[in-house]
């Protein structure tokens, strides 16, 4: 550690090091051996916001820290923490001028709010933190970490949105809409004198990649990404620092139509885009040695050309690259200074518009995450398919002979036909398809850039046929927002981990900078149904946190001014509103609150929350609401004129989910502080449910409006509609449903999340564990035996016996995916109790149709894991609770036998005798017996690794 004085004599040192451990002084010595085995080792794993590791160009001038206490260190759980930040590394070590949160007597580890002096545009500040854990023993400081905030506000920018001058009008496709050719802009400048620091700050109306004498800046794709254009679009911040150069420098933009100006969303509103073009706006910030700096922008200087090699690119349809194309094969790349532009044209430069804002990219740009080899070739007529072997997202990277002239194609499917040929009905009018047309003889090597596809499958023609296909001429590169993955399950069914592959790559193939319904078809749109169901499985697959913060965002500016919530965001689709869609508004927020535990997230949207309360009381009807719907979407064997339509009655569904809404507000308010708005919406959702019961169900607990479903009894179950004597009556009929359906379950987009929640909470986990492991139609592993790699659209998205369902879905779909979260806090045991598993519930539910399984998920306090192995013997569970976490383990006595029956449940004792590391719970240590009963035994345990024993 060190000492403010940094002149002391080591005896002093070591005095005013032993102070510092008794008394919590801020500073540190610099002759640090003789106090180091004094001091728990330095909190770890620095982060703010949503995760966000010394971000460059980030977006909050109010930023919340957070950190994990080591897990091989001393400390169980944090008693008090200190947070500096200074505005330099050596400010912070010495006098931190920004902030000194003082020694705090909390356990807080995470999303600490920073409350230093105001930050500002482009300010580097630096930050450390350090604990005292629970016997008052205080830790390293951590290593310093770092923030650098990107461009706040509209009046930052000084340069100018251009565009290449256009002498003739655009051309339109055969859809009506415009072509447009990718822009090459660029500007020559120089520099001179030594650089200290640059950053260049950019974004488009469009999507663009950048580049500085000659080479790419960044890894990302098709940045800025999605956002409500008319509204706000977010901004890119690079250091280029060492690629500039003293002097001759370029600065180049390519750029593409993207989301912003390409055919996108419904075709009745594909008209909209022919007056719009790509754009792009740059500015380079230089800062020297000797203090001085000069600002390069975009402005009616620059030069512009659409004759490069790109000739089109566009999100359904594909990119065409021509060699020919190539600058006539210039001596220099067109982004070097050295390249003669000359022969290009001006720009048009258009003024900043002040009503929208330019905002720093509020969470991670979409990058290649992952390359995936072909598997397999077919030779179909004069056409080779390859098999990936995955449904993906992304594009293909190739490496293959052509022959000059030759153009190669590359066309995209989710799967093929009986004859070997790639089945593209499901696409709609995406054509999703890439060419390259070589200039000369040799090996192509080329990758697309302002596209995405969704496809297992590539056929391709057009290339040199005198050489033999390989399997290495074709590499799938996998796209998607540059989160980690957080959470895993493995298990000893091989079926059931198919699943759980399915579902991680259902969210890898539609997290690509929003969230969407599906990849690959002429939709590729942020659908809020979709969404609803499967944040909670995000969450715990993927450090999605800010993945859905930022979506939130766009939601907030996209809801109407009567407050209603469109059911696309961004909206590309008008003023629709729906029950089940529109309530993401509200239900989303929480699932990220309470799996998180990042309270900003509820203030940030109980605004928008209250206002979507507002909307949906104006669409009620003596307390009934008539909200339109679309229903349980999807539903299987629906005999409604519009089959995707579930039988459920709407109005139910409606009335349903405006209760839902009034509950989580209701807890919102509270977690708040908003003690009134609590109250108020708490009494709202009491009287919401007294009217829904018994306007839907009779004194039987059977619902009495409308057809009878599963989808029906498991909202009204799952939401808490009926009181506990009607909850009770309703059981039977609910598991009628199951029974009538052969055992199987008959529910669509909205009914599918509740179903094993909602048997489980009546005491059937035994029922939820037959519909999961059942292989026939409909069923979650129904796809897995028909070949599916991820979540599907339609439950018989493909049939070996009868092909493709014949309203034609996608195979890329991930709201069937909310199984997941069951599968991880209940078969596999890790969940919440408290909002960010600060405390955990590790309460595996253990079934027949498994020997084992595991669920590992990395949270903000460390790694929590769970697995049980039955045998004959009995039960062995072994868990891992992180540091400043505790947990209740509810340990099972008894195991859910196969197939009970709807009127009798099946179980088998596991054991009754129960050690814990090798002791008897009463012996055991931080071990505390909460509850014992013939079923389950109840402990509560602090940090650290238990294995658990059950026997006979």
């Amino acid at each position: 550690m060190r000492l403010l004085n940094h002149n002391l004599h080591p005896t002093t040192c070591l005095a005013w090091g032993l102070l510092f451990v008794f008394f919590a002084n801020i500073g540190g010595c610099k002759h640090q051996q003789s106090v180091d085995a004094l001091l728990s080792p330095a909190p770890i794993a620095l982060k703010v916001n949503e995760g966000f590791v010394e971000p460059l160009g980030f977006y909050d001038a109010k930023p919340r820290f957070s950190w994990r206490l080591p897990s091989n260190g001393k400390a169980l759980s944090q008693g008090a923490y200190q947070v500096l930040v200074a505005s330099s590394e050596r400010l912070l070590l010495t006098e931190p001028d920004l902030w000194d949160s003082g020694k705090q007597h909390t356990s807080q580890s995470t999303f600490v709010l920073y409350e230093g002096a105001p930050l500002m545009s482009r300010q580097r500040v630096f930050w450390r933190v350090r604990y005292w854990n629970e016997a008052g023993d205080v830790s390293e400081w951590s290593v310093p970490s770092s923030i650098e905030l990107g461009l706040l506000a509209n009046s930052d920018w000084q340069a100018q949105w251009i565009e290449i001058q256009q002498d003739q009008p655009v051309q339109l496709d055969q859809f009506e809409t415009p072509i447009h050719i990718p822009q090459y802009l660029r500007k020559g400048f120089t520099v001179s004198g030594r650089v200290k620091k640059a950053r260049l700050y950019v974004t488009a109306k469009g999507v663009f990649i950048a580049y500085l004498n000659g080479q790419r800046i960044g890894e990302d794709v098709l940045t800025p990404g999605y956002t409500p254009y008319d509204t706000r679009i977010e901004t890119l911040t690079y250091d280029v620092t060492q690629q500039l150069r003293e002097g001759s420098n370029a600065l180049g933009l390519q750029l593409a139509e993207g989301w912003y100006a390409g055919r996108f969303g419904p075709k009745r509103h594909w008209h909209k885009k022919r007056e719009i073009t790509p754009q792009a706006i740059a500015q380079l910030e230089i800062e020297f040695e000797d203090g001085t700096t000069t600002v390069i922008t975009t402005d009616n200087r620059w030069r512009a050309s659409q004759q490069g090699p790109v000739r089109s690119s566009e999100l359904y349809d594909g990119e065409s690259y021509d060699a020919n194309f190539d600058f006539s094969g210039a001596e220099y790349h067109w982004s070097d200074p050295r390249f003669n532009d000359n022969h290009w044209q001006g720009v048009q430069a258009n003024a900043i518009d002040n009503d929208i804002l330019l905002q720093p990219k509020r969470h991670f740009t979409s990058v290649n995450k992952q390359l995936l080899p072909a598997i397999a070739i077919t030779q179909i007529d004069d056409k080779i398919v390859y098999d990936l072997g995955q449904n993906m997202v992304g594009v293909v990277r190739i490496q293959l002979p052509m022959r000059e002239g030759q153009t190669l194609t590359m066309k995209f499917a989710e799967g093929v036909n009986p004859d070997g040929s790639i089945y593209t009905r499901n696409l709609g009018s995406a054509r999703q398809t890439d060419t390259y047309t070589a200039s000369e003889d040799g090996i192509v090597e080329w990758q697309p850039q302002f596209t995405f596809h969704g496809f297992r499958y590539v056929e391709i023609s057009g290339f040199d046929t005198s050489v033999t296909p390989q399997l290495s001429w074709l590499t799938g590169v996998v796209q998607y927002t540059d989160f980690e993955l957080t959470g895993n399950l493995n298990t000893s069914n091989t079926a059931l981990n198919q699943l759980q592959s399915n579902i991680e790559w259902g969210l890898k193939g539609n997290f690509l900078d929003i969230p969407t319904d599906c990849p690959q078809r002429s939709e590729r749109l942020g659908w809020t149904g979709d969404a609803l169901a499967f944040t909670p499985t995000s969450l715990f697959i993927a450090d999605s946190h800010g993945f859905w913060a930022a979506w939130l965002q766009s939601v907030r500016e996209e809801q109407f001014d009567n407050h209603g919530v469109p059911v696309v965001v961004p909206n590309e689709v008008g003023d629709i509103v729906q029950a089940g869609w529109s309530d993401a508004a509200v239900t989303i927020p929480w699932d990220v609150y309470w799996r998180t535990g990042d309270v900003q997230i509820l203030r940030d949207n109980y605004d928008m929350m209250k206002r979507w309360i507002t909307y949906h009381e104006g669409q009620l009807e003596e307390g009934i609401s008539t909200m339109w719907t679309v229903g349980d979407w999807l539903q299987p064997y629906s005999t409604r004129e519009d089959s995707r339509r579930g039988e459920t009655d709407h109005s139910l569904i409606s009335t349903a989910f405006y209760a839902r809404s009034l509950d989580i507000t209701a807890r919102t308010a509270r977690v708040l502080g908003e003690v009134a708005d609590s109250q108020r919406y708490r009494d709202q959702f009491n009287q919401v449910k007294q009217v829904f019961q018994s306007y839907f169900f009779d004194h039987d607990g059977k619902l009495k409006v409308g057809e009878q479903t599963q989808t029906a009894y498991l909202l009204a179950i799952g939401f808490d509609l009926l009181d506990e004597q009607m909850t009770l009556k309703s059981v039977r009929h609910l598991l009628s449903q199951f029974d009538i359906a052969g055992g199987h379950l008959r529910t669509g987009f909205l009914g599918t999340p509740l179903i094993a929640p909602v048997l489980e909470k009546v005491g059937r986990a035994d029922v939820a564990f037959d519909l999961v492991f059942k292989e026939s139609y409909p069923s979650w592993l129904f796809s897995i035996t028909q070949g599916a790699t991820t979540m599907w659209e339609r439950w018989d998205g493909y049939t070996h016996e009868n092909g493709y369902a014949k309203r034609a879905g996608s195979l890329n779909h991930y709201a069937y995916g909310a199984i997941g979260q069951w599968l991880y806090d209940r078969m596999a045991g890790i969940s919440p109790i408290e909002a960010g598993y600060k405390k955990i519930r590790i309460a595996p539910l253990v079934t027949e149709y498994l020997t084992f399984a595991e669920a590992n998920y990395m949270s903000l306090f460390g790694e929590i894991r769970s697995s049980w192995t039955r045998n004959a013997g009995g039960l062995i569970m072994e868990v891992t609770i992180p540091p400043n976490s505790r947990a209740v383990i509810e340990i099972p006595q008894y195991y859910y036998k196969k197939s009970s029956t709807l009127t009798e449940q099946k179980q088998e004792v596991l054991g009754t005798k129960i050690s814990i590391n090798g002791q008897s719970i009463t012996s055991a240590a931080d071990v505390t017996l909460l509850s014992a009963s013939l079923a389950t035994t109840s402990i509560e345990v602090g940090s650290g690794d238990y294995k658990i024993e059950v026997v006979h």
